[in-house]
């Protein structure tokens, strides 16, 4: 039997008197160190689960076998003192995410493995063995796949109607994260809507990953692991955990650059080697591109305005803003090739705003720092339709799914 492109699926969820407590940023966006803090005096906790190192001694390597087992030790001991609870049949959630004036609502599902594997669940990045590795291990060792993985769909009038009708209802719960974003679940149960989303679903013809690239390549793994054993087509396995937005409802936010060092030149050669290739433009202060083919650059007590010169290639991923840089700039001039082996450069979300990287240049830490405008939604889709994949850290979503208010259990 097909799996659906999108399916429902019994969630497992926090008793609405935990979810505040239960809910946590996803995974990947702290530390060890910063999840210990912030999990302190908060026994339901999610980073228990997600980042469960906490809770074992400080240096513990973080993808050890203890951490794993240690994951699933924490996730049934929630489940047994009924803090996360199963629900009875099988759902889609509506989830809104509220950031200051901007919202968005997205539906979490079931995504389809085999959708994955045929790029009908669109990529646009390459993911790393040992990320994969990782995720492959927390899935089995908790037999749930508890990070959502983001996806973007093209707007559909009989979905958003659902999604508005289920919204009418009370919601499950809202929580007010530590950052102030504001997100709220709703279970959609009702059979019509059910029959309608997997319809409606199939009949699109892709979605689109934008965030959480190793989770889905992760979950493809262990379904493939999985069927080897003989198990049937349609089990839990052959989806993974998502929530897919619409396409014009996404916030993608600046990433920005930071290089360490000026490849052996000083500041008047730095400028001259970049004038071949863009406009330098001294400015009075700081520099937020306002459009594509803009950079603000930030030498030691000076912000620049740089603006590409020569047309952008039609090519999807060579005529992204992030792309002319490294071909403009980075290597030509900096000398950075790879940007994900040179440790010459690091990487700033756009979240953290200019200031962050005036501090790092001024502190010493870095030489030079550059302010990108942010890649568009229809870029991303742009180069995922062409089936390549973008530059490292193109693109940063905000605002950031939580992890525990929904998970997928396999078993």
């Amino acid at each position: 039997m097909s799996v659906p492109l999108l399916r429902p699926f019994a969630g497992l969820r926090p008793a609405a008197e935990y979810a505040a407590e239960v809910a946590a940023p996803p995974y990947d966006v702290l530390s060890s160190e910063e999840a210990r803090v912030m999990a302190a005096g908060k026994q339901w906790s999610f980073l228990h689960i997600s980042k469960p190192e906490i809770d074992l001694p400080e240096g513990t390597d973080p993808y050890s076998p203890a951490v794993y087992a240690k994951a699933r030790e924490n996730l049934e001991a929630m489940v047994a003192a009924g803090v996360l609870q199963k629900d009875e049949k099988p759902c889609f959630y509506v989830y809104r995410l509220k950031m200051g004036e901007h919202i968005q609502v997205g539906l979490v599902g079931g995504g389809s493995v085999a959708a994955y594997d045929a790029n009908r669940i669109r990529k646009h990045e390459f993911t790393r063995p040992d990320k994969e590795d990782d995720r492959v291990r927390q899935i089995d060792a908790c037999d749930a796949q508890t990070g959502p993985v983001l996806l973007a769909h093209r707007d559909h009038p009989e979905v958003s109607a659902a999604m508005t009708a289920t919204m009418a209802m009370p919601p499950a719960y809202e929580v007010v994260a530590a950052d102030g974003i504001v997100h709220t679940l709703w279970v959609m149960d009702d059979d019509e809507f059910i029959r309608l989303i997997v319809d409606a679903f199939d009949a699109m013809p892709a979605l689109y990953i934008a965030d959480g690239h190793h989770r889905s390549a992760a979950a493809s793994r262990v379904a493939a692991a999985r069927r080897q054993k003989g198990a049937k087509s349609d089990e839990a396995y052959e989806s993974f955990l998502v929530v897919t937005f619409p396409i014009h409802e996404m916030k993608i936010m600046d990433y920005n650059r930071v290089v360490k060092d000026l490849n052996g030149l000083d500041r008047e050669q730095v400028l001259a080697a970049i004038a071949a290739e863009f406009v330098v433009a001294p400015m009075p202060e700081r520099v937020k591109p306002a459009e594509p083919r803009e950079v603000g650059m930030y030498l030691k007590g000076q912000w620049y305005k740089l603006t590409v010169r020569h047309p952008a290639p039609a090519d999807p991923v060579a005529r992204l803003d992030v792309s002319l840089l490294s071909d403009r700039l980075l290597t030509p001039v900096l000398g950075i090739a790879d940007l994900r082996k040179d440790k010459r450069i690091d990487f700033v979300g756009g979240k953290r705003g200019l200031a962050e990287l005036e501090k790092r240049v001024e502190s010493g830490e870095m030489a030079v720092a550059f302010a990108m405008f942010a890649t568009s939604m229809e870029d991303l889709v742009a180069v995922a339709e062409a089936g390549q994949v973008m530059p490292p850290k193109s693109t940063w979503f905000e605002p950031k799914l939580a992890d525990g208010l929904v998970s997928y259990p396999l078993g």
